[in-house]
């Protein structure tokens, strides 16, 4: 039987509106706990919704975990799949400097464009779950987490050299300084001794480098967290300062080469360097010191400035064995939070020391001798160094002629012995430091009084929320704008009736991104930041996406509160995220004019490979780079949504390229998902629809099904779509389109675009929608070829192939061999035997003369 329709045509507006009011309206991807069901927790790193709005570029993680939501819906999962917003930050409170408007007022405007666009690509959210982290009822929340850290001794007090912004009023992380400049606003920055609240995660490096080895994270990702906490084995050892004996501890991971330290480096920042600094020298190394304060940890730790640069204190420490004098210097390369802060430098066996030793003329000791005598003699005659710790000791005293490993122990043993070291672990993790000198943030819930003690608040006075401001300005001692408001700030403890301070800094961005996974659970709660319960129903989160950019610290500090939040028995498992997935970087070209200043596509044009103004004929510089709004250079998935349908822009940013590589974005292209969408929407309109099914139909719908279904669970996104518009292709020229083959392949077209999957659906005559419509199975039968390949061979020699039906017995095929004369023409001498491999090949043996 056919349905003789006229074809009707897609129109994505109309569509798009439609299913968006039928998913409100019916709530649809609300979710409750239900024990009936297995769960699935699938969660987007949320967004900090800044005044720009979303590009392009974002929507690829959100598009991903929105596939994966509505597959698993339809598998029978109970699925999670909340969002919120990362709402506290640096970026709104400078907005609210500039303009005078309060970041609260920008904040909303902000969440309210990323909602519309968000809702305008088909998410399947569970709106009723959102939630801000600048909003009283969630921050009360962080508050109180902070009040667990400082019960246990993981929250504290310290003066430390710190980042320090002058024009932003701030502390800033590594993070947010490029450059030795501010990356809000571009301003310098120098190093600062503040008193800051600090949180004690280095307790904890030990069990969150462990613990990786249960996750399912890109192993690239887990190197990265392994390498920032950087675990290290040693000796401490003591040198002393000639003049006034000072003990100089180094912590070296290499003490076998110990005989070959030729001087002593510290860090700029050491409290021992002005005590140990000759009278001579101090005006040189106090100025060195003040030209490093203007580098960020970071920009030292990964090179940006190659140059090793140094000052000598113009003091002598002496050698822990030999006793013999060698310099002490300041360098760049040594950091105060590594070790100990001071470093035995061995020129010939380490390579930042032998550039520095080659930049200050400083003595060179080899004392490692490599096992191939040929490149020992080059080093010695090139005086290079042998960084590798490999070979025999030499120039070594007691650990001459012994390997590295031999020496190592010795050496370690001698000194223990001697009380002139001892074995530690050190990691090159700091803790965190948890201090910001702004406005728009959490306060601390923390009570100073006269005497120096201190207060954690009770649950029951949080929140504890800031005074309405009208200057949020920092002053320029580095004081946060709250110090100003006298009147919040000086209090009566209504506990102890003592006078009492509160703590004029707030809480750095990271605080509210900590939990917020824990407080999707159970949004609602008054009572308690989330039921015990609940949490032990959906945690851990089963999908975790978000960029590279989040790939070390955010994952770190989450995993920190989380393992802590366990030590407290309020979670029940030791890890927050069981499997995580990094999306990859979008980028775009971007059109630089020859003075500065950046061209939006639509002002550049493209002549023989080369872009120019529009108008002017100005030939610009072009380079392909990340979006961004400086740069002219992002697209707004507003734009394409109105002239091709949120499903064609999801379709497109899948089909790009692997999910986890970098892709260039072009516009142009999305026309191509356009047209397959139409195409795939002509066929549940055709008058070729039938009721009837065939075997041709149902084998493409069912390798499509197995195909697609296989790629959807390992993130292959576009190879999955790829074997969609395979599927279209072949099934288009079929004489009818038999409708149960047309629902199976809608299905799979269904959680990559969403609003013509459930329009077909419905189209094809089925009611109730797609969301929670049982995922089809892959029938067997269907993925079986009718025929195979036979390979036909006389004596070995292949003598012809033939397509075949699959199972055809040897008989069989000797009798449609029989009217092959190609074949049959090599059959001169008797058949002496039949060599056949069902379903592959027939090989015919004659007589031998």
């Amino acid at each position: 039987m056919y349905f003789l329709t006229m074809p009707v045509h897609y129109d994505h507006k109309r569509i798009e509106k439609k299913w968006h009011t039928i998913w409100e309206d019916q709530d649809t991807f609300r979710v409750e706990v239900d024990e009936s069901k297995p769960k699935f927790y699938i969660l987007d790193m949320f967004p900090y919704p800044s005044g720009s709005g979303l590009h392009v570029g974002h929507v690829v993680g959100y598009t991903a975990t929105d596939i994966q939501a509505r597959y698993l819906r339809m598998r029978g999962y109970n699925v999670l799949h909340p969002i919120g917003w990362d709402s506290f930050g640096l970026p709104a409170e400078q907005y609210a400097i500039r303009t005078g408007i309060h970041p609260e007022i920008t904040t909303e405007k902000n969440i309210s464009t990323y909602r519309c666009q968000l809702k305008a690509l088909g998410l399947s959210y569970d709106w009723s779950r959102e939630i801000k982290t600048s909003n009283p009822s969630y921050y009360k929340w962080t508050q109180w987490i902070f009040t667990k850290l400082y019960e246990r001794g993981l929250a504290y007090e310290a003066n430390l050299p710190i980042n320090f912004c002058p024009a932003l009023g701030t502390v800033l992380s590594n993070e947010e300084i490029e450059g030795g400049y501010s990356k809000e606003g571009g301003f310098p920055i120098e190093r600062r001794l503040l008193r800051q609240w600090i949180l004690k995660i280095t307790a904890y490096a030990e069990r969150l480098l462990e613990d990786l080895e249960e996750l399912d994270w890109p192993e690239s990702l887990k190197r990265l967290q392994i390498n920032w906490i950087g675990k290290t084995q040693g000796v401490k050892i003591d040198f002393l300062e000639k003049e006034n004996q000072i003990p100089l501890t180094v912590y070296t991971t290499r003490p076998e080469t110990l005989f070959g330290v030729t001087f002593l480096l510290l860090s700029p920042e050491h409290s021992l360097v002005e005590t140990i600094t000759h009278p001579d020298h101090w005006s040189n190394v106090k100025a060195y010191q003040k030209k490093i304060s203007s580098q960020s940890d970071r920009e030292r730790e990964i090179g940006l400035t190659k140059e090793k640069t140094g000052v000598w204190s113009g003091s002598y420490a002496l050698h822990p064995i030999h006793g013999q004098p060698i310099p002490i210097w300041i360098a760049n390369y040594v950091f105060l939070h590594y070790g100990t802060g001071i470093v035995m430098a061995v020129p010939a066996h380490d390579e930042r020391d032998f550039e520095f030793a080659q930049q200050f003329r400083l003595p060179m000791q080899m004392v490692i001798e490599p096992d191939d005598p040929e490149i020992c003699s080059f080093l010695l005659q090139k005086k290079i160094c042998w960084p590798y710790p490999k070979g025999t000791l030499i120039n070594s005293s007691f650990l001459d002629h012994l390997t590295v490993d031999e020496a190592r122990e010795t050496m370690t043993l001698w000194l223990l012995k001697e009380n002139k070291g001892e074995r530690v672990t050190y990691y090159k993790l700091r803790d965190w430091l948890f201090s910001r000198q702004r406005y728009w943030g959490e306060p601390f819930p923390i009570l100073h009084f006269e005497d120096g003690s201190k207060r954690a608040l009770q649950l029951n006075e949080l929140p504890l929320t800031p005074p309405l401001l009208k200057e949020y300005l920092p002053s320029d001692s580095g004081e946060s704008p709250l110090a100003r408001a006298r009147d919040w700030m000086e209090v009566i403890d209504p506990v102890t009736q003592k006078k009492a301070q509160r703590e004029s800094n707030t809480m750095p961005q990271w605080a509210g991104s900590c939990w917020y996974y824990l407080r999707f659970c159970d949004p609602h709660n008054d009572r308690e930041g989330w039921d015990p319960l609940k949490e032990k129903y959906w945690l851990p989160v089963d999908l975790y996406v978000g960029g590279t950019e989040h790939a070390v610290l955010h994952l770190l500090y989450a995993r920190f509160w989380h393992k802590v939040l366990y030590d407290c028995g309020l979670v029940s498992t030791p890890e927050p995220f069981k499997k995580l997935r990094n999306q990859g970087l979008i980028t775009a070209r971007s059109y630089q004019l020859p003075g500065g200043g950046y061209l939006a596509s639509h002002e550049v044009v493209a002549k023989e490979g080369r872009f120019y103004q529009v108008g002017s004929g100005i030939e610009l510089r072009t380079q392909i780079e990340k979006m961004s709004k400086s740069k002219l250079n992002g697209i707004t998935p507003d734009e394409i949504i109105e002239e091709y349908g949120a499903d064609s822009l999801r379709l497109y940013e899948m089909f790009m390229g692997p999910f986890d590589q970098e892709k260039l974005w072009n516009s142009d292209a999305v026309q191509g998902c356009s047209r397959f969408l139409h195409r795939f929407y002509q066929l549940a309109t055709s008058d070729k629809l039938s009721e009837e099914v065939t075997e041709e139909a149902m084998r493409l719908a069912h390798r499509a099904l197995f195909h697609v279904e296989r790629e959807i669970q390992e993130m292959g996104f576009n190879t999955a779509i790829a074997k969609l518009m395979e599927f279209v292709n072949d099934f288009t020229p079929l004489p009818q389109y038999p409708k149960k083959a047309l629902k199976i392949v809608t299905q799979l077209l269904y959680p990559f675009a969403p609003h013509i999957g459930e329009e077909m659906w419905e189209l094809l005559g089925e009611k109730g929608g797609l969301t929670y419509t049982p995922f089809p199975k892959v029938d067997p039968h269907y993925l079986i070829d009718p025929t195979v390949l036979y390979i036909i061979q006389v004596n070995g020699k292949v003598r012809g192939k033939w397509e075949l039906p699959r199972d055809t017995s040897q008989e069989k095929l000797l009798l449609f061999i029989q009217g092959k004369t190609e074949i049959t023409k090599h059959l001169t001498l008797p058949i002496e035997k039949v060599i056949f491999i069902p379903n592959k090949l027939i090989n015919i043996v004659t007589t031998t003369k």
